[in-house]
């Protein structure tokens, strides 16, 4: 059996997985690992939850103790970039807790709070520096960050970064790089072009891969009920409070369906929590150490935590509306059954969504069980409660960066009112005051008036910087 210590890691690193009773390798970590101590590129491609952060957090924390350097101001040696403010954060944290006894320093860096913090960060160097592709450009343009010191560079969830128009800001950051440098790869799933810029960055590489594309984890038990959207409401509550659901992650499509779902458990007595792009840094915090307590509300998000929101035992993910793509599905219910845990993933699909349980079927290769156990549900009127348009809204990592990313590919939108391919209302609609978009919200930036949608790469470059 693989070990820990097999794979060549020293007291130090041993002693901080011990503390954590981790034992065992994960398929990734015991590919992986070896090689990155070898000072091998790496490209990896494994299903979230699978133990990506510790297959290159922990050989790179072995590397910087056995060649120790004095830090220089505002310098680092290992970068990581991250697409989201959840996931850079939880990176930082991964190296806080695997480097505690290598006396190495660490810094994370994020828009949407103050950089003052971040500045004085890097004011005396760090070794390991985990940072979003926008405020890291911010703070190297006002030369508060230099990165001509760094050894080791890892792009996290690569194909997010595409999805969230962040392609032209990586490309500006390993421009500013060292040529000497080993550079490790990661992604979840395999598009054609996170292959061309993997191919672009790493040299030689190694190819790491532990599960296939997009298929998710056995360990999830999944399934559907169908009946109308307007009673999607009526059987949530009946779940949560009948089904022994301990630690519940309920995904929206949209903000404004999130924090109205919240309202809805409220008044029925469940207690919730919402995290989107339009949250604070500290809302958002907030929610999630609620929410990774041992009495944890009902966590409603919208695919902001689809990846990089990595929470032990949490037994159920419901899908209150189906994603417009399926990987995106995939990435959702990888939320639970993780670590070798088993967890259930409930999903709840009106007349207008099968279509998209058709694709998601398609992806996985296997149809999902219908639930016919449909209770008695109190008999609601159509058109008697507002509706939250499958039409509108943006698509699930299409037309928009749903963890606070800019638009891409159709179009962004600037309104939860747009079609999905981005076009404006039909003349007659009721104006609504548009809302920020996820991603300047992300940022805490203004965002750009527009009255039409445009393609990522014709952005301002403080809209497409949005994290």
């Amino acid at each position: 059996m693989t070990t820990f210590e097999s794979l060549g890691l020293t007291e130090p690193v041993l002693k901080a997985l011990n503390a954590e009773g981790y034992t065992v390798p994960t398929p990734i970590q015991a590919k992986a690992v070896p090689h990155v101590l070898a000072g091998r590129d790496l490209f990896g491609c494994a299903q979230t939850g699978t133990g990506k952060t510790a297959a290159f957090a922990l050989p790179l924390i072995e590397r910087m103790m056995a060649n120790p350097r004095e830090r220089e101001n505002r310098r680092c040696r290992v970068l990581v970039l991250a697409p989201t403010r959840e996931l850079a954060g939880q990176i930082h944290e991964s190296f806080r807790v695997y480097g505690r006894h290598a006396h190495l320093k660490s810094a994370v860096i994020y828009g949407g709070v103050g950089q003052r913090p971040q500045e004085v960060a890097m004011s005396k160097g760090v070794d390991v520096l985990v940072a979003t592709p926008g405020r890291l450009l911010d703070l190297v343009q006002q030369k508060f960050v230099d990165l001509r010191t760094v050894e080791f560079l890892v792009l996290d969830e690569a194909d997010r970064m595409l999805d969230m128009g962040f392609i032209h800001d990586v490309r500006r950051i390993v421009g500013m790089l060292p040529r000497e440098r080993q550079t490790l790869f990661f992604s979840a799933t395999l598009p054609s072009e996170v292959r061309q810029l993997a191919d672009s960055m790493l040299r030689n590489p190694l190819e790491v891969k532990t599960t296939p594309q997009s298929t998710p984890a056995e360990t999830v038990a999944q399934a559907v009920f169908f009946l109308p959207q307007r009673q999607k409401r009526h059987l949530l509550v009946h779940l949560l409070s009948n089904e022994g659901m301990a630690r519940v992650i309920v995904f929206t499509r949209t903000k404004h369906g999130a924090d109205k779902l919240q309202r809805d458990l409220d008044k029925a007595g469940i207690r919730a929590a919402a995290i989107h792009g339009n949250k604070s840094q500290n809302a958002r915090e907030r929610a999630l150490a609620a929410f990774k307590s041992q009495h944890p509300p009902v966590l409603i998000a919208t695919d902001i935590a689809a990846r990089g929101i990595d929470v032990d035992n949490v037994s159920h993910v419901v899908n209150f509306e189906l994603p417009h793509e399926p990987e995106t599905y995939v990435h959702r219910i990888g939320r639970t059954g993780r670590a070798g845990m088993t967890g259930k993933a409930v999903s709840l699909c009106d007349h207008e969504e099968r279509p998209r349980l058709q694709a998601i079927e398609r992806l996985l290769r296997k149809s999902i069980p219908v639930r016919n156990d449909l209770p008695e549900l109190p008999h609601v009127e159509p058109g008697s409660e507002p509706r939250e348009s499958h039409r509108g809204g943006a698509r699930s990592g299409q037309g928009r960066g749903p963890q606070g990313g800019p638009p891409r590919g159709r179009g962004g939108r600037t309104s939860g009112r747009r079609s999905p391919g981005g076009q404006q209302p039909r003349q007659g609609s009721q104006p609504s005051r548009r809302p920020r978009s996820e991603a300047t919200q992300a940022e805490g930036r203004p965002a750009a008036a527009a009255t039409a949608p445009a393609p990522a790469s014709r952005l301002p470059k403080k809209h497409r910087r949005a994290l």
